[in-house]
């Protein structure tokens, strides 16, 4: 029950016609941002970062667009700093010709939002890309999507698509807190009881697809004009990096 990620979606892995012809079938980057942080003994520091850019991988795959590779920003970085290098690589985005910018956060606070909401505010101000920041499942969540602290939900996440870096005989046999709190920083339902591959696929699919849906309504926003990828080409005379 592994999901397998196609990398023919994943920036960093195209060559430039693969970048120009997804931009020109779907002018929609998708930016992962995560941490190093911990999540529980049992699974990897960057969880943040990988859940998010593996749901907008799938999200690429079923309706088109580019995922730009994780970025290691958070919220507990200073702003004045912060949102001015979001915004600097967004409006990189934006020259590529990109149409859709959107920032997805897989670590779920809302100070998380508001940066990436910050940095695109003059990004997009001039009416010709639209974007929004949003957590993994913000469009997504409900009983069968939901998110947590290395519990049910993350724990199911990382089942799924990354199961070799789950190693849930980390965790103890016995008596184990859930409240977020040491010894084990965990908050949600206990991962030993409620985490499964079956529950993490479901998630990461409804997650996707309700963040596919997204890219297309902001696209369709667009004036007609502006709905088409806006670079002449992706070569040395009209664009070299971001």
């Amino acid at each position: 029950m592994t999901v397998e990620l196609s990398r023919g979606a994943q920036m960093q892995y195209m060559r430039p016609g693969q970048l120009e012809a997804a931009g020109r079938a779907m002018p929609v980057v998708y930016v992962p941002l995560g941490l190093i942080e911990w999540h529980g003994r049992h699974l990897p520091l960057g969880n943040d970062a990988l859940k998010a850019h593996a749901i907008l991988v799938r999200a690429a795959e079923r309706f088109g667009g580019v995922v730009y590779p994780p970025v290691y920003f958070h919220s507990a970085f200073d702003q004045a700093h912060l949102v001015p290098v979001l915004s600097e690589l967004f409006e990189r985005l934006k020259r590529t010709g990109f149409r859709v910018i959107l920032g997805v956060s897989g670590h779920n606070v809302h100070q998380q939002i508001e940066i990436i909401e910050r940095a695109l505010a003059p990004v997009t101000a001039d009416g010709t890309v639209a974007g929004a920041g949003l957590w993994e499942v913000t469009l997504s969540r409900g009983e069968q999507s939901g998110t947590d602290h290395a519990a049910k939900w993350e724990t199911s996440n990382m089942m799924c698509l990354y199961p070799e870096l789950v190693d849930m005989s980390a965790l103890p046999a016995g008596g184990m807190n859930l409240d977020m709190k040491p010894p084990h920083g965990i908050g949600g339902l206990d991962p030993r009881v409620h985490a499964s591959p079956a529950v993490g696929q479901r998630n990461v699919e409804l997650a996707a697809k309700a963040i596919g849906r997204k890219a297309r309504e902001l696209l369709e926003s667009l004036p007609a004009e502006h709905r088409a990828f806006g670079l002449p080409a992706v070569s040395p005379e009209h664009w070299w990096m971001i």
